[in-house]
Parts: structure tokens; sequence; C-alpha cells
């Protein structure tokens, strides 16, 4: 029984030591891509920055447009890892919801704190090389994939405004739930995140709901 609990509390103690290096990299990466661009940043300078060696970044995180993909991942779940749409809180709970606006409602609010964290990597990927913007438009992509999933799930409720094509209702919330819709109104344009959001809830349920 000893050995067993042994056992058990070395794989729980390299567990939580691989997690703590994982986001000692992703932490040290999003300070260098914000403070000196994805360009000017060396994965020597990462290993340093996250007190560890170079082979354990690779290892970790891979090459870097890898490791600014996982940037992305982690700042969309809000967690050290990727987590697939379908295992997020947010997205249970709208989908255990039946009302359509409540539904709206709920995503404005993730959208919000969503992009709170990604508006940093933003920045990083307008001034980055091609094969950062690669990444970003495959998140985008995603992004659109997933927003005709919620457009079929809002259409279900019967809430629909008639006469909007499916399509229609994914291509507005793709466009007004994105990072760069975000940056244009609650940092250019200086409103907080809270009208932000408010504004977008409102704003979807007058376009979409009848």
């Amino acid at each position: 029984m000893g050995e067993q609990v042994k056992r058990q509390y070395d794989t729980t103690s390299r567990r939580a030591a691989a997690q703590a290096t994982r986001q000692s990299i992703l932490d040290a990466a999003t300070h260098l891509f914000a403070e000196r661009g994805y360009a000017g940043t060396t994965m020597a300078q990462l290993a340093e920055c996250a007190g560890v060696a170079v082979d354990t970044v690779y290892t970790v995180a891979g090459r870097k447009p890898e490791l600014f993909l996982r940037l992305v991942e982690s700042a969309i779940s809000g967690t050290g890892d990727a987590v697939p749409p379908s295992e997020r809180n947010y997205v249970r709970e709208m989908r255990a919801e039946p009302d359509a606006a409540r539904k709206l409602r709920r995503y404005a609010r993730a959208v919000r704190e969503m992009h709170a964290r990604l508006a940093p990597l933003l920045r990083v990927a307008r001034s980055g090389p091609p094969e950062v913007a690669e990444v970003w438009q495959g998140v985008a992509g995603r992004r659109a994939d997933n927003m005709r999933i919620l457009a079929q799930e809002l259409a279900a409720t019967g809430q629909l405004r008639p006469g909007l094509d499916l399509e229609e209702v994914a291509d507005l919330i793709w466009a007004t739930n994105s990072p760069e819709f975000y940056c244009l109104l609650v940092e250019d344009r200086g409103w907080p995140p809270q009208r932000f959001e408010r504004w977008l809830a409102e704003g979807w349920c007058r376009l979409l709901l009848a």
C-alpha cells in the first residue's frame, strides 16, 4: 500500500512540475513577445527568462510558431492548455440554456474575458512575420466554423428573426466577436470592457432575434 501511495505521489509531483515548467515558458513568451516582438525574441532568451534549458523549450512548446499557437490556445481557454470548444465551461452553459438571448449574453461575457487575454497577442500577430499571421488566420478559421455551430443552436431555439440565413448569422457573430473588433472599441476608443460586453450582447439580440 505504501509503495502504491508513493508512486501516485511521484506521478502527481512530476505532473505538477511539468505544468509549472510549461507555464513558466508561456509566461516568458508572453512577456518577451510583448516587449521585444516575435522576431526580436530568440529561443535562448525565452529559455533564460523561463529559467530552463533551450532544449526544454523545444520539447515542451516546440518551435516559435507552435509556441505562439500555444499562447493563443491558452488565452482562449483561460488555462495553461488548449481546451476543445465543447469542453469549455461557457460552451456547456450556453448549450444547456434554452433561451437564445441568454445564450448570447453568456457568450458576450466569454468573449470579453477571452479577448482581454488575446489583445496582447493580437499586437504580436500584427507586427510578426507571415508564420505568425498563418497561425492567427488558422484560429480565425476555426472560430468561423464554431460560429456556424452556434448559429444552428440559435436556430434550434426558434427565436431567430425570420428571414435570416444561418451563414449570415454565423458571419455577423464571427465579425463582431473577433479580437480585432474588441481592440478597436476597448483599446483604440477606450470603451470599458463591461460596456463592450453589454453592447455586444444587446447588439446581437437586436440584430438576430425576433
